[in-house]
């Protein structure tokens, strides 16, 4: 049974005084993007009548002229910050054909097809994001700007903590569109925030990250901030992430990870969606962390994850995989190395893939990474056997070509119109100029 009948959304949109809905979908990039209608034609919309012309969107322009919006009905929400009267609501939408076939660059059906393929083999994922951002001002003109006036750190609380209103408000506003939020504090580097909402089913969470942000940035709009999931927006500081915390559970609901014997570590299951996960690591990359900035934040010291390695060491902050809870139905683990400019739909499609290959073709995981790894040089990693994640844009690139899995888990329209503007960022950053090169070399050249 869904949350909500088309009888039960006429009902709200009457008694709620909504005038405004939102056809929400996103383009391959995981930029959210929508079709607004009036009340009056909420019947043309629910009985997916409604099209739109998607010739200049971007990842999308070379697809049909002419595609039609399916609401998801469970998805529909008020949003609190419009106004009382006049309200505006929004649902999520798949995109399909004029034939009725679902569109070949629709990222939310891509994560569908995965949790299919999952649920055929008795699984089902949750999943629980930890999303970090900045906070910073804006200029004269309203534009970004890097600039803060806080100097708090980790846990920090006002004075120190400038925006412990900006938080709550944050807060309050997604809980008045049913969010269940765990928690929030201040990160470890001046201005910047983690917010953290419960797990839930893998599709759900999707569309809830793509809320979560346009909250985040509208309250922060309002306090005259500009709030960026940038992950490296300033240097000599620890950068955003976006951990994914992953649960696997059988269709009855029994936790999967979570080992019966007693000895204290993951599953074989578990263990397994380990090593598919580190064995895929470097080709989901190019998903996970989709542009040329989210590699300045995948360096060593500054707490974000390089070593293609597991560890149930929370200390040990270089492995991508750790391992926070073992035993019982709370068993999961954190993939660490996505940021907040992915598309949330595409790299929750290629982190549990990658998983279900290693369920599937039961790998076996590597030794754990029990000592830390951060501060040992390449020489004592090598090793160790260890590999590192890509280090730039273009090498997430040329190991996401090697992988038949990515291909085969997005398909080509969009792993080819998601390479394509890849490549053309990579080329225009290789072609500028910077003030590191020109401090360094000038003067000596």
């Amino acid at each position: 049974m869904g949350k909500y009948t088309k009888q039960d959304i006429f009902r709200i949109v009457e008694e709620e005084d909504v005038e405004f809905i939102r056809l929400q979908f996103t383009d391959i990039f995981g930029m959210p993007k929508n079709l607004a209608i009036t009340a009056s034609h909420l019947e043309q919309a629910l009985n997916n009548g409604c099209t739109f012309e998607a010739s200049a969107i971007g990842g999308i322009r070379d697809g049909a002229e002419e595609l039609y919006l399916y609401p998801d009905l469970d998805t529909f929400e008020i949003y609190p910050w419009r106004p009382q009267t006049g309200k505006v609501a929004r649902m999520y939408c798949d995109i399909y054909t004029e034939e009725g076939e679902p569109f070949a660059g629709d990222c939310r059906q891509v994560l569908k097809r995965v949790l299919k393929e999952a649920a055929d083999m008795g699984l089902r994922f949750e999943i629980r994001p930890e999303q970090e951002f900045f906070l910073f001002h804006t200029d004269d003109e309203g534009h970004p700007t890097t600039t803060t006036h806080e100097i708090a750190g980790f846990y920090d609380v006002a004075p120190l903590d400038l925006a412990e209103n900006v938080r709550r408000d944050i807060i309050l506003t997604l809980e008045e569109m049913d969010f269940e939020v765990l928690g929030s504090h201040h990160e470890i580097s001046p201005a910047q925030h983690e917010i953290d909402f419960a797990e839930g089913r893998a599709d759900r969470i999707a569309d809830d990250v793509v809320t979560f942000r346009m909250v985040v940035k509208t309250i922060a709009k309002k306090h005259g901030l500009y709030a960026t999931f940038l992950p490296k927006p300033t240097e000599g500081v620890n950068g955003s992430g976006m951990h994914i915390n992953i649960i696997c559970r059988d269709l009855l609901g029994k936790n999967l990870f979570a080992d019966e014997t007693g000895s204290g570590d993951l599953s074989e299951t578990g263990q397994q969606f380990v090593a598919g996960l580190l064995s895929h690591s470097k080709s989901i990359t190019l998903f996970t962390n989709p542009i040329v900035n989210s590699y300045k934040r995948l360096i060593p010291g500054f707490d974000a994850p390089t070593q293609i390695a597991w560890s149930d060491n929370l200390a040990n902050r270089s492995a991508v995989i750790n391992v926070p809870h073992r035993k019982g139905n709370n068993a999961r683990i954190e993939y660490r190395s996505p940021d907040g400019v992915c598309n949330p739909y595409l790299a929750f499609a290629v982190i549990l893939a990658a998983g279900l290959d290693g369920i599937r073709n039961r790998m076996k995981a590597p030794e754990k990474a029990d000592v830390r790894l951060s501060g040992k040089s390449r020489w004592e990693l090598k090793n160790m056997h260890l590999d590192t994640l890509p280090e730039t844009l273009g090498e997430a690139m040329e190991y996401s070509d090697k992988d038949p899995m990515i291909r085969e888990v997005l398909g080509d329209f969009i792993y080819d119109g998601f390479k394509e503007k890849k490549l053309g960022e990579w080329r225009d950053f290789r072609s500028v100029i910077t003030n590191w090169e020109l401090q360094t070399y000038l003067g000596r050249y």
